[in-house]
């Protein structure tokens, strides 16, 4: 507040009262004055005077304090009013008071700090819970109760505990309820709550029963239902008793009325019957004090002044520490040399010259800032607990009591900790663990609310002002099956619509709703501008397939997705051909080449070792390369019939029989699938190959699919084609690029699912790229949204869900189910070409035979012991080519004879009998054949 309007009031009380300034005195006087500003006539000041009394009679009997100076306390009641609270403060300067305790009011604290400013006087209040009574602003104030900045934070935590997200306040229209709401709106916005209608009524006298009414008659046709109350006793419990008149006080309603009304109870209890009818199930903030033996002891003597008149709250409880904490550093300040002088203010001697004004009354507290630091560094135990100032010289460790008024009393449901939240167990056990602040561990009793009922208010209804919800739903021309407009109505249908209408039926609650179209019923609307609609006020919610992406949530609530979808990518595919030489695909043409050679590789490597040891590998250079070949190329199918028989060929052998074999057993599996598993073959991979081509691709009008590619993916605009129906699909892609056609088309699963229902040649190409799904939309921080979403977990829940898609979506689709039966059952044209290598190899060889068997016909004579008859040359040809054919082969070789090693089979089958391996014998045999003379 300003000084300026400040310092005529100053003077006007200064023209009426002179003194002069004080003369200093020693360190130690025998009195020192303190003052005190409160309303005496008050809730707080009837309990705050009596506290105050008793701590000073404590203070001055005990001499471990202020060592024999007396302790002085002048009152002053200011009515709650600032200018008598200004003046009251200044006459105080007469009497050197060196504190202040109080005062009680926020209005009065913000004019008085001014004063306490410029005269270095301490403020010690113990009831003005403003929050924004800074230091930084007022140096000399000191709060010495808790501040309002934490009781809402209390508020915002139990509101979002049960899970209200909207809340209606209602407070004075001073610093004390205007910066109260204040600070409860910004500790509700961290929770992403929020405070719907604020009601600001006149301070004091000025608030009505007639006035209180009317507005609380609009309160009523409001959506919310839980109302914070920040008021004075006065004006609360008019509201009270209006709000149970006009039925605001029954079921449905929740009521949260901050400390005003604690103290009330604490201090003036039993109320009433009719003022308890009108709290029943109202919850109720209290500052919460430690429990002690001292503090109960205190509550003993308390009753004995009072006769059980007038009992104890929090305010009276701080009210007395003040005091205590006031001595305290005052005997800290003596200690340290302080001495309790005063001196003009300097700043008003040009103001005082020329005038008729007496300004030599304006004194400052020469050590006030000594003073103020002893206070602001002190730590002590009093009846509330420890007394210790924090960096932001606000008491350390807050914390409140929860309560609810019941019948004839209230009990307590919890506390309130800035240390752990909401709890069910005492702030001091909780101290002494570390900070658990989860979800979790929030826990606070059962409550019994308005109505008398157990059940949790659901915090909101919708006005009952014969409004209906106006929902945008969109006007479909393609994919009519998720929603539509009836011809020639009103209504819509739909898959979307049954599931809207399916999970309105779930609510515990009627919602008059009407369906409003948008789209001009030509081109499938654009979803973004519907869902934009519902910011602006022109619809107040909207259905339909509508996807959940990040640009829309940042602008309205969605429901729980009753649809997974998901962007994908649709494109033609062609069968692979399996064709009759598929057996070479499950190799590479490397791989053949490479393994090719190892065998090669391998047959000489054995041979090298062999060679030297085993008759097996020895002889001739053709025989020996036949030999090596054959060996090697045998190993494929395990069936080599020569013996190894040093260590070294026998190591080699038996890692490349192991090498083998995972060669045919890798070969034989990729074979199986080759020919039993359909294969689809596109030119299209996926998205990522899709969005590297410079190909045109298609997306469905109205959706999000091309903000998507061109903002996220950088696809080019000029690449993408719009698409209105599935029949523009089709056509696009079976045209292709090179056409005027597409190369793919990317649009959500749900869309593409239906499509590929009845179009077989497309298939989808890669994996679905983003994640997201179908939902409804609402404002935001709509109620509306959080019970749909429940709803619709209902409908997921007991099969209504997938009884309503399968009445619109389940068609005859045609699937890979027939193709790949199809691809089970093997067929000629996967192994003709087997056959044909099998064929060719057969008549080759039958060739070079028949050939070899014709020379030889043609340079032998005929034998003796065939005649032939000059009329029948042919058939006696025929039978010397029979007759060769059958006869055994000469084993001579230019009549040269040679020696053959020969195994004996019956010395093997008896060797192995006994295990062991024989020498190789070796015997020669001379074909004693007829050798003709002309070969």
């Amino acid at each position: 507040m300003d000084l300026i309007w400040v310092f005529p009031l100053v003077f006007l009380y200064l023209g009426l009262f002179s003194f002069g300034s004080s003369n200093n005195v020693s360190s130690r006087p025998a009195v020192v004055n303190i003052g005190a500003l409160f309303t005496f006539d008050s809730t707080i000041g009837r309990v705050a005077k009596i506290a105050i009394e008793e701590a000073v009679k404590d203070v001055n009997s005990n001499f471990s304090i202020l060592h024999g100076t007396k302790l002085v306390v002048k009152m002053q009641s200011t009515n709650c009013s600032g200018f008598l609270g200004m003046v009251e403060a200044l006459q105080f300067m007469e009497t050197d008071v060196v504190a202040i305790i109080g005062p009680q009011s926020s209005v009065v604290a913000h004019i008085v700090s001014h004063v306490a400013n410029e005269l270095q006087i301490p403020l010690l209040s113990f009831a003005a819970t403003d929050p924004t009574l800074s230091s930084l602003q007022f140096p000399y104030f000191i709060r010495t109760t808790q501040s309002d900045l934490y009781q809402m934070t209390a508020v915002a935590q139990i509101i979002d505990y049960y899970g209200w997200r909207e809340v209606i306040t209602i407070f004075e229209d001073d610093d004390y309820g205007r910066n109260g709401i204040s600070a409860l709106d910004d500790k509700l916005a961290e929770r992403r709550c929020r405070i719907s209608y604020k009601l600001a009524i006149p301070p004091g006298p000025g608030a009505n029963r007639s006035g209180i009414m009317d507005l609380l008659v609009k309160v009523a046709s409001l959506e919310s239902r839980v109302i914070v109350l920040h008021v004075n006793p006065d004006s609360g419990f008019t509201i009270l008793a209006v709000a149970q008149y006009l039925k605001m006080m029954g079921d449905g309603f929740v009521w949260i009325a901050t400390d005003w009304l604690s103290s009330v109870l604490d201090s003036t209890f039993p109320l009433p019957s009719e003022t308890m009818d009108t709290l029943q199930g109202v919850l109720v903030l209290r500052i919460h004090t430690s429990d002690s033996d001292r503090k109960r002891a205190f509550f003993s003597k308390w009753n004995k002044l009072t006769g059980g008149s007038l009992r104890l709250h929090s305010y009276g409880l701080y009210a007395y520490d003040s005091v205590w904490l006031v001595a305290h550093a005052i005997d800290a300040f003596f200690n340290q040399g302080g001495i309790v002088s005063f001196s003009n203010d300097s700043k008003i001697k040009p103001v005082e010259q020329g005038g008729s004004l007496h300004l030599d009354a304006m004194s400052i507290f020469d050590d006030g800032p000594l003073l103020l630091k002893n206070i602001l560094q002190s730590n002590l135990v009093g009846l509330t607990g420890p007394i210790k100032f924090d960096l932001e010289r606000a008491l350390a460790l807050p914390a409140y009591d929860i309560i609810n008024v019941v019948g004839t009393g209230f009990r307590r449901i919890g506390y309130w900790s800035n240390y752990s939240g909401l709890s069910t167990v005492t702030p001091e056990k909780l101290y002494s663990k570390p900070p658990n602040r989860s979800s979790a561990n929030q826990q606070l009793f059962s409550v019994i609310w308005p109505g008398e009922t157990l059940l949790k208010p659901r915090g909101w209804i919708f006005p009952n002002n014969g409004k209906q919800l106006r929902i945008g739903v969109p006007i479909r021309v393609s994919y009519r099956e998720f929603v539509s407009q009836v011809r020639g109505t009103d209504t819509f249908k739909g898959f979307c619509i049954d599931v809207f209408n399916a999970a309105v039926n779930l609510l515990p609650y009627a919602v008059p709703y009407k369906f409003i179209p948008f789209g001009d019923g030509h081109n499938n609307p654009s979803y973004t501008e519907l869902v934009t609609s519902i910011t602006t006020g022109a619809f107040d919610a909207a259905i339909g397939d509508i996807a959940i992406v990040t640009n829309r949530t940042k602008i309205v609530d969605f429901s729980q997705p009753y649809v997974a979808s998901g962007l994908v990518v649709v494109a033609p595919f062609k069968k692979l051909n399996i064709g009759a030489w598929a057996f070479l695909r499950p190799f590479t043409a490397r791989m053949w080449i490479v393994t090719a050679a190892s065998f090669f590789v391998i047959g000489i490597v054995v041979w090298i070792l062999e060679h030297r040891i085993n008759d097996e590998f020895r002889g001739p250079p053709k025989k020996q390369f036949i030999t090596i070949l054959w060996f090697s190329l045998s190993t494929l199918f395990f069936a080599h019939r020569e013996n190894t028989v040093s260590t070294l060929g026998r190591a080699v052998l038996l890692i490349w029989l192991f090498v083998v074999l995972i060669i045919n057993s890798s070969y034989t599996a990729s074979l199986t699938s080759i020919l039993t598993v359909q294969q689809l073959s596109s030119p299209i991979k996926g998205i990522e190959s899709l969005k590297n081509s410079d190909q045109p691709i298609g997306y469905q009008v109205g959706s999000f699919a091309e903000h998507y590619l061109s903002e996220e993916l950088g696809i080019s605009k000029s690449r993408l084609i719009p698409l209105g129906s599935p029949l523009a699909y089709a056509q696009a892609l079976q045209l292709g690029p090179k056409k005027g056609g597409v190369a793919a088309v990317v649009d959500e699963r749900a869309y593409v699912e239906l499509f590929l229902s009845t179009q077989c040649k497309f298939r989808v190409i890669g994996q679905e790229f983003t994640k997201s799904g179908w939902g409804f939309a609402f404002p935001r921080d709509s109620p509306l949204a959080i019970d749909m979403s429940t709803a619709i977990l209902q409908l997921s829940e007991n099969g209504d869900l997938q009884r309503i898609h399968d009445k619109w979506l389940k068609q005859s689709t045609c699937s890979l189910d027939s193709t790949e039966i199809e691809s089970d059952q093997l067929q000629l044209r996967s192994f003709w070409g087997l056959f044909l290598i099998c064929g060719i190899a057969c008549f080759i060889a039958l060739l070079v035979y028949f050939l070899q068997i014709g020379m030889k016909l043609r340079h032998a004579e005929p034998p003796q012991s065939v005649t032939t008859s000059p009329s029948d040359p042919q058939s006696g040809r025929f039978r010397r080519f029979i007759s060769l054919i059958d006869k055994k082969a000469d084993q001579s070789n230019n009549g040269n004879k040679r020696r053959k090693v020969i195994r004996s089979l019956s010395d093997n089958d008896k060797d192995g009998k006994l295990g062991w391996t024989p020498k190789k014998k070796q015997t020669e045999r001379t074909d004693m054949g007829d050798i003709n003379s002309g070969s």
